[in-house]
């Protein structure tokens, strides 16, 4: 069984939460990205429950978390500090493992290399998500005129279309609000990656969801790619890359060794929702990276994955 609280975030927004499981047992708290919310994860807290404690909630501006007034609300110290309050009050004791997906797994790298804050954090699983700064340092070494070069930089372009079109004032919003927009997206995401979906997810509150979330893009993307800094973090990272993914190319994560002390990256044949596509797959690999940092014990799978 599932249980809810009201956690208040930066701002005094507040936030909705989700626990599972026992909370004396390892906690991890999932973090979903745009324009999701926390009922994206359903598959995988179900896996988790039976041996961790396992929490979710929505992001600021999502679901039944309150929404701040303007851009500026959405800033990533502002996401950060929201992560904070609810580590505060579901794990106040203890470290505890984060597992994120897209813009939740953007809002985490800054989460980690925020020294207060990674100090709260024992490892960290990052799934299609990259810190908006190794980004905006990524394009920047990918601008020369050599061919491999100008290849990838092309195919993450082509990947990354849709944020140029975020930028557009009131158009996305508009757009998402026309009738039947959930089904839509329900029905595009079967289509083009075999996502399940339910009565929970996509969210009845989708319209809502994706006009307050493109103000993350507006209110972060711009400056840190133009003024990108190199980040470090001495939190354990488990990467995990999905080859189809049709919004992060894979040669975008790549580089982020540098980022960590440790890192492992799990390559799997899925598209951007594996974490609904795959859920018994990333259930084993979240598992496998809670007991290293728990006990140090590296499963072989984790060590054939690691990196650095």
């Amino acid at each position: 069984m599932a249980s809810e609280r009201r956690v208040r975030g930066a701002q005094g927004l507040s936030l909705h939460v989700t626990e599972r499981g026992d909370p004396a047992r390892p906690t991890v708290v999932l973090v979903h990205g745009f324009p999701d919310t926390s009922a994206v994860w359903a598959p995988l807290a179900e896996r988790l429950a039976p041996d961790l404690h396992v929490v979710a909630y929505d992001v600021r501006g999502a679901g039944r978390s309150e929404a701040p007034g303007g851009r500026a609300g959405y800033a990533l110290p502002l996401l950060v500090d929201d992560l904070a309050a609810v580590l505060d009050a579901v794990s106040p004791e203890a470290p505890v493992h984060l597992v994120a997906h897209d813009w939740g797994s953007v809002q985490c790298w800054e989460a980690v290399t925020t020294k207060d804050v990674a100090a709260r954090v024992a490892t960290y699983t990052s799934v299609s998500g990259p810190p908006l700064d190794h980004a905006g340092l990524w394009a920047r070494r990918h601008r020369t005129l050599r061919l491999a070069d100008l290849r990838v930089a092309l195919g993450q372009a082509l990947h990354s279309w849709y944020i140029l079109g975020f930028h557009l004032p009131v158009v996305p919003e508009l757009l998402f609000r026309m009738p039947r927009s959930s089904a839509l997206w329900a029905w595009g995401l079967h289509r083009t990656e075999h996502v399940p979906t339910d009565e929970q997810w996509p969210s009845p509150t989708f319209a809502a969801d994706f006009a307050h979330g493109v103000q993350l893009y507006r209110a972060n993307v711009r400056s840190r790619l133009r003024h990108p800094e190199e980040r470090h973090t001495d939190v354990p990272v488990q990467l995990v890359v999905p080859r189809r993914d049709r919004y992060v190319s894979p040669a975008l994560l790549e580089g982020l060794e540098a980022w960590t002390t440790r890192l492992w990256r799990r390559t799997v044949d899925a598209g951007h929702w594996v974490v609904r596509t795959n859920p018994d797959e990333v259930a084993a690999w979240v598992r496998d990276v809670v007991a290293f940092g728990e006990d140090g014990t590296e499963a072989e799978g984790l060590r054939r994955s690691r990196v650095r």
